[in-house]
Order: structure tokens, then sequence, then C-alpha cells
């Protein structure tokens, strides 16, 4: 029978985390018919599960994993990185619609469920994104910082009369056929950089793509640093995106947030100057105020959430970050 989701994984090295994948997948409830196509991405070792299923009921590279699930590997000799593999992916993919998830996301019981609701109530709607809870299984700062910090981007934050959101590939889905007519991810990024980015751009010259927030998953966050160079790279590459476009939008960097990441970065210019300087003080004054309140939302969702002291630790990492951010958007525009 033919499947209604392909559920498209790209696999590089993350063994430790994509058997609670897949296990999540096979926990859920409601679900329509799906196929699960992991691409390993040239992994060392290479992927591998139980056995292979006997030849005849399903294709080539077929294997049997917990619970009865059979998933397809598609394989790669060397690492092309995860546009490629997305792509190949769903060329092999048989659904009506593909969804995307990471290998280190786990999912709930109702996400399969809900993405096909979406699509069976509505058929207009061609693309939705999910987005992926706050909660975090660690207790340190950081990893509950981000997960905080990306809660209020997409619920709190974000513009509600929006024509389309980013088709974040941690957990989106689109119908196929779409997909393939405009040419799906660009594969000239060898690493996760702003291919997602690229291809909302594409998908929404003609149609919607839908926020569900009833369409979650699990995240674990990493530390400050790996999250810190992402935040600098994906900086460089959306700003030669914006240069070819020359606007700011909801997906990435709306002109609020541009502010935002100016006003951040004049705090920390400002505040060594203002020790020896009344010009520095007046900078530090004007660059604070504009910054405190253009993030007076997420500051009070973490105070809410967490309390003063962990909202004040956050003011001061963000400022950091968007260090990171300037210098990576600043790179790319003079390169």
């Amino acid at each position: 029978m033919k499947p209604y989701l392909s559920i498209i994984i790209p696999y590089h090295n993350s063994s430790e985390t994509i058997e609670r994948l897949l296990l999540s997948i096979t926990r859920s409830k409601k679900a329509p018919s799906y196929e699960v196509i992991v691409v390993d991405d040239g992994s060392s070792p290479s992927l591998s599960f139980r056995k292979p299923v006997p030849p005849g009921r399903w294709p080539k590279d077929s294997f049997q994993v917990k619970d009865g699930m059979t998933m397809r590997i598609v394989r790669f000799d060397r690492n092309h990185g995860p546009a490629v593999a997305r792509n190949r992916g769903v060329a092999k993919a048989r659904g009506e619609f593909v969804v995307f998830l990471d290998s280190d996301v786990e999912l709930f019981g109702d996400t399969l469920a809900n993405i096909a609701k979406i699509y069976h109530d509505d058929p207009d709607i061609v693309a939705l994104t999910g987005v992926w809870v706050k909660e975090q299984k660690s207790r340190a700062f950081f990893p509950n910082f981000k997960a905080l910090r990306d809660w209020s981007y997409w619920i709190n934050e974000r513009d509600k009369s929006g024509y389309y959101f980013l088709f974040s590939t941690r957990i989106a889905s689109i119908k196929r056929s779409v997909f393939l007519r405009l040419g799906g991810f660009d594969e000239t990024y060898p690493a996760p950089l702003v291919e997602d980015i690229e291809l909302t751009y594409r998908i929404a010259r003609r149609y919607a793509i839908i926020f569900a927030p009833n369409v979650r998953v699990r995240h674990e966050f990493e530390s400050f640093w790996p999250i810190a160079k992402k935040y600098f790279l994906r900086a460089y590459y959306w700003t030669k995106l914006y240069q070819r476009r020359k606007k700011f939008d909801p997906v990435a960097t709306t002109w609020q947030e541009a502010v935002t990441t100016i006003s951040g970065v004049g705090v920390v210019f400002f505040a060594p100057i203002s020790l020896i300087s009344p010009i520095g003080q007046i900078g530090l004054t004007t660059a604070l105020v504009l910054h405190l309140f253009l993030i007076r939302k997420f500051l009070i969702f973490l105070y809410q959430e967490r309390g003063m002291v962990f909202a004040t630790r956050g003011f001061f990492v963000g400022l950091v970050l968007y260090c990171f951010i300037f210098t990576g958007a600043l790179l790319g525009r003079i390169r």
C-alpha cells in the first residue's frame, strides 16, 4: 500500500539519538500510513540495524527495527550534507507528503496524526512547520536558555498575521509533488547552514507555510559554543541571501530583530567606553534602553519561566550571541 507520509531523516554519526527517534515514531498513535527513509550521509561506521527484510515485499536496503517498523536506508560513501541527503530521500519516497525530521529529535504520540489532520481538514495546505517544546532533560543553563529562546520566538513573539514561516527541518512537512517541482533544497550548501531558509523563500513565492503548534518534537540543545558557531554561520550566509532579496522577513530576520542585534552590540561596545567618556555613557544608555525595550517580551517570559536570576543571566548571554550574529552578518556583507 502506498504510504500517506514519507518520513525523511538525514543521518550522520548520530547513533546516540536516532534510535530514540525511531522508537518515538513507532509509538505514534492514530498515525496515517507512513514509511521511514533514513539517508546515511557517509557515517563512520555506517548505520545498521537488526537485519535486512526478506526481498519481495519491501524495497532493497530495508531493515527491520524495533516494534516491527520497517525502515529503508539510502547510503552515501562520503558526506554530502543534509541538503543532498534530504533530496535523495525524497527521490526514493512514495508518500503524498514528506515529513523532514532531524535525527536528534523525538516525536510526540500525536505528531504524525496532527500532520495528517491538517492536510485532511484543508486540502489547500501544501506545507507546514512544527515546533520543538521548551522542556529540556539537561539542567544546564544554556540548553534551557536556547529552548526558551526558540519557544518564545515561535509562540510569544511571532507575527501571528504572517503569511509564511521558516520551513524548519527539525520538524516540517510538504507535499512531495510541490517539493520536487520547486527543485528541493539547494545542494550548494555543504552543511546545515541556510538551506532551509532559502527553500522557505522559494516555497513562499507561491504557497503559505502554515505554523502548526500542535506538531511537536522534543529536542535537546547543545552547549554554548556549537550554538554560537551556528548563529555566526547562519548570519553570514543569510546576509548573502538578503543582498539578493533586499528585504527583511519573518523567516530569518525582521527589521526589528536586526535593530535588536545592533542595539545589543551597541551595549557591549559602549560599556567599557562609558567608564572613561561621557559620550560612552550616552551611547550605553541609549543602546541599553532601546535593547531592553526590544527584548522585553523575552525577558518577561524568562522571568515567568525561571525567575530573576535566570532572566538576568539570559540577558547577558543574549548580548554575547548578538555579537556572534552581528559579526557573521558583517563579514557576509563585506565578503
